[in-house]
């Protein structure tokens, strides 16, 4: 059950790993300009980061854009964004994996350059898909850990270099040749580039089932991942070009933080740039060799969380598309033994991503992540502002700024110069690189083909029409309940609900979602505060968790504010696709109009699945 640290630290393990590799991608191609190319995307991630917030909160599932894009338009874009956010997962799965030797390189210099960088990347993969396979689970702890970790040795990276070496004259003046190094094309193809420092917003959006509170604990994480990552984007490119500053070369311009190393030695940063800024930071003797070791070890395990981060990230989108009937069904269902989503595991976290990783070359991989995120971005922004449109009179839980309101309709501000950003970078990716528009272009039109033939000659079913995969339910239903959904709240009737589901639960290693809902009078508005009664709620949840701990099982809290509980609980169970609803009741106080009480009345009329209604120690199937 994830709040809003752990939330921050998954993310930020995979934003802040990509200054590992984004710092030289981007310095390559921007010199002079990097910083204000880091700034500018910037400030198109943080319009981006609010769409993400306001999205995730309204659509609390994996699927990010995706998901969005189904509710704002239909699910022929969804897949579109879904497609292209696939595309993102194994770019950052491969570029992430193919850094990890970059920095080991501290302890065997070929690590460096080809073909070893290559070898120890696909081993990388190799290994995380396997042990994901087998169903490693991640330790958010340790996560919140790293996380704090390396944004502070960034920070003192940043503290460091100021103090040191930073040098005003060379980043503000002698770095800079307007219009010639870099040129104004390679100025503007540089800003999506550089979007690759924020590849974690997805994992945010991904995670959020497992939050407990979203309209809470999404915006919250989100702003902090944006806060966090635009301090370091916007002072470590002064530290690194004031180190590694642009410098005349063969007639042009170039600075060794953009530059490839050599065989045997020597040459410039751009595999592992950050070791270079180490190198050049004026530190001498035992200290920077020390500094060095210590940021080679920890840069290594950032990037190899942050690609066992796209693993799991491309399962999850795989197994959402499949649950929407977008790809086969097959890439849903789970090992026999392990219970992971093995073939998505192994198609789209292992073969794709090896493959596009053979190559060796970055420039393309990050031209590539450019077409797939820019697009994918751009989907979202549109996503949300057609949902402003749609469902204007809807009550929001929450609503990203800012706003303007013209025709009855709260116009996001925040999308539309999100969306101008990204749908602009994306054409820029899209004119100037030839190899990432005709593969990226492929990539589209392979699964745009695949979808249809799918839909058509398996599904059955239009192309714009949203259709769940069925459930798969068997004879035997202690054995079969997989996805077990129980509405709790204080007292014994919930617990003996939870007891119940994780005697089910441990029968087949199902899921548990534990939901308290805060019903919210018609008086106030859905974000009024509530603090007793989400107290409560919380403390049912946390009796939930704790049951099912005792039973090994684990149980996963969500706490909902409605008008209504038995619809909101119903809602839930619909979108989590729940197999069985679990519910404690005790009997109603005028048992002649009704045998439960009217939420429960409620859940056992509309509820997308079986229910079973523990009344006391007797439990009642329905």
């Amino acid at each position: 059950m994830l709040g809003t640290p752990a939330l921050f630290a998954t993310a930020y393990g995979n934003v802040g790993s990509s200054i590992y590799y984004a710092l030289g991608l981007v310095a390559g191609i921007a010199l002079g300009l990097t910083p204000l190319v880091f700034v500018i995307s910037g400030v198109i991630f943080a319009a981006t980061a609010a769409t993400y917030a306001e999205g995730t909160v309204r659509f609390p599932e994996a699927g990010g854009s995706s998901s969005f894009a189904r509710n704002g338009f239909d699910e022929l874009v969804s897949f579109i964004a879904a497609w292209a956010q696939m595309l993102n997962y194994v770019i950052t799965i491969a570029i992430s994996a193919f850094f990890v030797p970059h920095y080991l390189s501290i302890f065997w210099e070929p690590l460096r350059t080809n073909p070893w960088d290559i070898v120890g990347g696909a081993i990388v993969i190799t290994l995380l898909v396997l042990l994901n396979i087998v169903g490693i689970r991640e330790a958010a702890n340790l996560n919140i850990f790293l996380a704090v970790v390396d944004f502070a040795t960034q920070l003192l990276l940043v503290v460091v270099g100021f103090a040191l070496i930073f040098s005003p004259h060379t980043v503000f003046s002698a770095n800079l040749h307007w219009g010639v190094a870099p040129t104004w094309s390679s100025f503007f193809l540089a800003i999506p580039i550089a979007m690759i420092a924020y590849t974690g917003i997805e994992t945010v959006s991904n995670l959020a089932e497992e939050a407990r509170d979203p309209p809470r604990d999404i915006p919250r994480s989100i702003s902090w991942v944006a806060g966090a990552v635009f301090a370091i984007y916007f002072t470590l490119p002064l530290i690194a070009l004031s180190a590694l500053p642009v410098h005349r070369v063969d007639g042009g311009y170039a600075t060794l933080l953009g530059e490839q190393p050599k065989s045997g030695g020597g040459g410039g940063f751009a595999n592992d740039p950050v070791l270079g800024v180490v190198e050049h930071l004026g530190l001498h003797g035992t200290v920077l060799s020390a500094a060095k070791v210590y940021v080679g070890i920890l840069a290594a395990t950032i990037l190899f969380i942050a690609t066992n981060a796209g693993v799991i990230g491309a399962s999850r989108i795989t197994y959402a598309m499949a649950s929407h009937r977008q790809i086969p069904e097959i890439f849903r269902r789970l090992h026999p033994k392990f219970k992971t989503p093995w073939l998505s595991l192994l198609v789209f976290g292992g073969i794709i991503s090896i493959a596009v990783l053979l190559p060796g070359k970055t420039t393309f991989l990050g031209n590539m992540y450019a077409f797939g995120a820019m697009l994918s971005f751009s989907i979202a922004h549109a996503s949300i502002i057609a949902l402003r449109v749609k469902r204007r009179d809807r009550e929001m839980r929450f609503r990203a700024r800012p706003n303007l309101r013209v025709g009855g309709v709260d116009w996001p501000l925040f999308a539309i110069f999100g969306g101008l950003g990204t749908a602009a970078a994306w054409l820029v990716v899209v004119v100037q690189e030839a190899d990432a528009r005709w593969v990226g272009f492929g990539w589209l039109a392979l699964g745009l083909i695949l979808y249809a033939a799918y839909r058509r000659y398996v599904v059955h079913a239009p192309l714009r029409e949203t259709v769940r995969a069925p459930i798969l339910i068997g004879p035997a239903i202690a054995l079969e309940y997989r996805s077990i959904l129980v509405p709790v709240k204080p007292g014994r009737e919930s617990e003996e609900a939870i007891d119940f589901a994780c005697r089910l639960a441990t029968e087949r290693g199902s899921s548990i979602a534990a939901v308290s809902v805060v019903l919210v009078p018609l008086e106030l508005p859905l974000d009024a505060e509530l603090p007793e009664a989400e107290a409560a709620a919380n403390e049912a949840l946390d009796s939930a968790v704790a049951i099912g701990e005792l039973y090994g099982v684990d149980v996963v809290g969500r706490l909902l504010r409605a008008r209504s509980p038995g619809r909101a609980i119903v809602r839930e169970a619909e979108r989590r696709q729940t197999e069985i609803i679990v519910i404690g009741a005790p009997r109603a106080e005028r048992p002649q109009r009704a045998i439960f009480s009217e939420t429960v009345d409620f859940i056992l009329k509309n509820a997308p699945s079986r229910v079973m209604v523990v009344a006391g120690k007797k439990v009642v199937a329905a």
